[in-house]
């Protein structure tokens, strides 16, 4: 059955395929699996500290905490518009400044993790002198300030044109409040094009570079150096899908001028797949597939109930001892099930 939506007015009907309570559901299961997973990556990069000391953990946190902010901030303005809850106009402006910070602070951090993976595998010998902690937290200082760049100019521009009531006035928040004059959506495709064009770029060099490395190195560096391109071509498709968020607003706003049906569709696909799916890939490419971060991960993801081995960061990772004991998992599991079934 379809669901039928009207407009503020009480006129147009919109017929949807999957009802719009429904659609929320989806989504906050989706961005609370997403967010619990950050948290717990999060929280194991913090408990350890041999993961300070190398810089791509050092990236792949700080990559997680814009994600986990990201999907946070969005989903509230998700949920108030929904709920078509107001806000004051300086609270919407800056949401949605940190937002738009975010939206390229990510892709520009998989840059950087790019770069990283090129000096550790093409210039091994000067890897440790280039590649270090204290570098690693001035390149987020940079990339921070780049991200700045472009929501500086929309709130010089915001700021000028727009009266102080507009500040603390109730408003439904969304990215439109800042569009004041036409030609700044056309300014702000240009900058966003334009920074996408250069991390492309840079992560095509870096692929290039890998890949003639790989085809070059012998049989004893071969599995790291297939695995740095492999993390190279993830972070290429993150990048593509951070992109495609730019495409989706001109795409959307000529579907709607056909067909307003469509529109809706399109939205919610476009949000699922190009939204929260460039936040989730995080956690795959490093998190997951790293065998020493892995180790410890399973470790608070399962309250201290396995056991873990010292090991050693600087003699790779092969350095991993012990993984978590299956006996432990299978206690936990049997315990939860006693408990549920004591309560039904």
């Amino acid at each position: 059955m379809q669901n039928t939506s009207k407009d503020s007015e009480g006129g147009l009907v919109l017929p949807t395929v999957i009802p719009v309570s429904v659609r929320m559901v989806i989504i906050q299961v989706l961005i609370a699996i997403c967010l619990y997973v950050n948290s717990l990556m999060i929280l194991t990069f913090f408990k350890k500290a041999v993961f300070f000391t190398n810089t791509r953990y050092i990236f792949f946190a700080h990559t997680l905490v814009c994600d986990s902010v990201y999907l946070a901030l969005s989903d509230a303005l998700l949920v108030m518009s929904f709920s078509r809850v107001s806000i004051t106009g300086g609270l919407c402006i800056f949401l949605v400044v940190i937002l738009g910070n975010l939206t390229i602070a990510t892709p520009m951090t998989l840059t950087a993790m790019s770069l990283e993976r090129y000096v550790a595998i093409c210039m091994p010998l000067r890897h440790s002198e280039l590649s270090t902690p204290m570098r690693a937290m001035y390149s987020i200082l940079l990339i921070q300030a780049l991200s700045s760049v472009n929501w500086i100019i929309m709130i010089s521009i915001h700021f000028s044109a727009v009266s102080l009531k507009f500040y603390t006035n109730p408003l439904s928040c969304s990215v439109e409040q800042m569009i004041v004059f036409p030609w700044q959506r056309h300014l702000n495709s240009a900058l966003y094009q334009l920074y996408f064009l250069v991390m492309s770029l840079v992560i095509a060099f870096t692929y290039v570079k890998i890949m003639g490395a790989a085809r070059a190195a012998s049989s004893e560096r071969k599995t790291s150096t297939n695995k740095g391109l492999r993390t190279v071509i993830l972070h290429g498709f993150q990048l593509l899908l951070c992109l495609i968020q730019f495409w989706c607003p001109l795409i959307e706003s000529t579907v709607m001028k056909i067909n307003m049906n469509l529109y809706i569709e399109l939205r919610y696909f476009d949000y699922i797949c190009f939204f929260l799916a460039a936040r989730c890939l995080s956690p795959l490419v490093y998190g997951l597939r790293d065998r020493d971060f892995m180790v410890v991960l399973k470790y608070y993801a399962l309250f201290g109930h396995s056991k873990v081995i010292t090991f050693n960061m600087d003699k790779g990772s092969r350095g991993v001892l012990c993984v978590a004991l299956w006996d432990s998992f299978v206690s936990i599991v049997k315990c939860a099930c006693r408990l549920y079934f004591t309560h039904l």
